[in-house]
């Protein structure tokens, strides 16, 4: 239940939080503690299914975080052809009952009606209004609005101009997702139309994560100029701190992996391929010590710190956004 200095934002409203706050997915990052700590702290967050080998680990997940908290959680389903455990994981989620669904890469039409039937709310990731008219007239509850500065597979465009266009676009609720990582931030976006906000590498350092040490190390000790786009981990554009080992390697798939990615026969299969060895290579360096340190996070890394608990992370944030103009 929102407690009396709940900050009074439509997101708040939908979810029955105290702060208009999503602790983004993250692929590998995430985990049942971060979740339980945030819910904790006030606000809400959701984990990638795919943070789970299997998708009875995902069940035990859900039940776990349910029978610590009470509060709103949700949890993120990549729904492209690329996850061969989709429908499995749509079904848990189903059955579970979670709060909400966010859907990202792919069309979200079959969670959209199987959630739908028991009463799971449906927030999808858009980076245009194209797709955000699209998904609207499917049905989804909110969108997310991914702009240029979000971790992980960022948008196109600046906050400043996709937030008002998907408000003048579309009737349901814009969360904005990128770059933001301060109280300040905060209310930047409040006032500029958004129902709340997901966030997502100013947690990668926190006490709760159990990725290496050097890895939340690295989101205090680079900031916004040292994140870059690469396409080598999953085929689409993904953001990661440029360390010496991602400046070695580049940034572009090479002309071989180009080629067959444009293969009309074999595509499906060599971005699932591609998007398989990426993340491997991606949980290796996530928590293991290996000079291939490819680290995902977004530039609102300029705003860590330190590496400290989640709910010192969420009261830090209301405490700014107090103080803000």
């Amino acid at each position: 239940m929102r407690q009396s200095n709940s900050i009074n934002a439509p997101l708040c409203q939908l979810l029955d939080i105290q702060y208009p706050i999503i602790m983004a997915p993250m692929f590998l990052v995430s985990n049942d503690k971060m979740i339980i700590e945030a819910l904790k702290a006030g606000i809400t967050g959701a984990i990638p299914a795919l943070n789970y080998r299997s998708t009875d680990d995902l069940r035990k997940a859900i039940r776990h975080i349910k029978e610590s908290v009470t509060e709103s959680f949700g949890i993120n389903l990549i729904v492209n052809p690329s996850n061969f455990l989709y429908k499995e994981q749509l079904k848990v989620c189903c059955e579970e009952k979670v709060a909400f669904i966010i859907t990202s890469l792919g069309s979200p039409e079959e969670t959209i009606i199987e959630a739908h039937k028991v009463g799971i709310k449906v927030f999808c990731d858009v980076t245009n209004a194209k797709y955000a008219k699209k998904v609207e007239e499917l049905g989804a509850d909110a969108v997310i609005a991914v702009n240029k500065e979000a971790g992980g597979h960022a948008g196109n465009f600046s906050y400043k101009e996709l937030i008002p266009e998907l408000i003048k676009t579309v009737s349901i609720p814009v969360i904005s997702a990128g770059g933001v990582g301060s109280g300040q931030g905060i209310k930047d976006m409040l006032k500029i139309g958004a129902a709340g906000l997901s966030m997502g590498s100013l947690f990668i350092a926190s006490t709760e994560s159990d990725v290496s040490e050097e890895y939340k190390q690295a989101c205090v000790d680079y900031g916004s100029k040292d994140i870059v786009m690469t396409t080598k981990l999953s085929g689409t554009p993904c953001s990661v701190i440029k360390t010496p080992y991602v400046e070695k390697i580049g940034t572009e798939q090479n002309w071989f992996e180009k080629m067959l990615s444009k293969s009309k026969r074999i595509k499906k299969w060599v971005k699932a391929f591609t998007f398989y060895r990426g993340m491997k290579n991606l949980e290796n360096a996530a928590f293991g010590a290996t000079y291939k340190t490819v680290w995902c996070a977004g530039p609102s890394i300029e705003y860590t710190k330190k590496i400290q608990p989640i709910k010192d992370i969420v009261n830090q944030l209301i405490a700014e956004y107090e103080q803000a103009n």
